[in-house]
């Protein structure tokens, strides 16, 4: 079980770090420090239910509807494009910083839907999550601690980006520094969803 447990630990969290669209807003909001234990709760919680699923012996079934994939592919697209040109647009205005946002500004009902989207609408979500974790899962010695051990590595990864962030503070009380990452983050939606679209 100990083993099964670390090793599920090791591969959730290595698919998890790979800075992508769900993981820089995460960031932002970590930095903004608005609504981030929701934040984070929200990402581990759905990783958690993916996980689940593909170690309880679902990934052969997402396999199998390649409708699926090719719906939440270009959903996922359009979204990521739209998110991507919003950030592009904030960094060339360049009017963001800690001070002018303040903690807390924004509005928890936005901020969830859009921690959603880029999660569920992300197709790669399921093959890491539900199809990759399940089928190694089934291998391990302990599928339930394998299940365990990945989704502890998302609560531990979310959180500690989320709340982590604020450690970045100083450096993002000046607007130069937002405009590089509105900037960044939106170049990253783009690539991504051009990624996704052309994959």
């Amino acid at each position: 079980m100990t083993s099964s447990l670390l090793s599920g630990f090791v591969l959730g969290f290595s698919l998890i770090l790979a800075i992508g669209a769900q993981n820089a807003f995460v960031l932002r909001q970590g930095l903004l420090r608005e609504h981030v234990f929701a934040i984070c709760l929200t990402c581990a919680v759905s990783d958690a239910v993916l996980i689940t699923a593909g170690a309880a012996g679902m990934g052969a079934t997402v396999a199998a509807l390649p409708w699926l994939g090719e719906l939440l592919r270009y959903g996922g697209a359009a979204f990521l494009v739209c998110y991507g040109l919003l950030s592009l647009w904030r960094g060339w205005r360049g009017q963001e910083s800690l001070a002018s946002t303040g903690a807390g500004g924004g509005r928890l009902g936005p901020a969830l839907l859009t921690v959603l989207a880029f999660t569920w609408l992300n197709p790669h979500v399921y093959l890491d999550t539900v199809v990759l974790v399940g089928s190694i899962a089934a291998q391990a010695t302990s599928r339930a601690g394998f299940g365990l051990g990945a989704v502890l590595a998302s609560f531990v990864f979310f959180f500690g980006l989320g709340y982590g962030a604020r450690l970045l503070a100083p450096l993002f009380a000046r607007p130069a520094a937002w405009q590089v990452l509105n900037l960044l983050i939106g170049l990253t939606m783009l690539a991504i969803a051009a990624r996704l679209v052309f994959m």
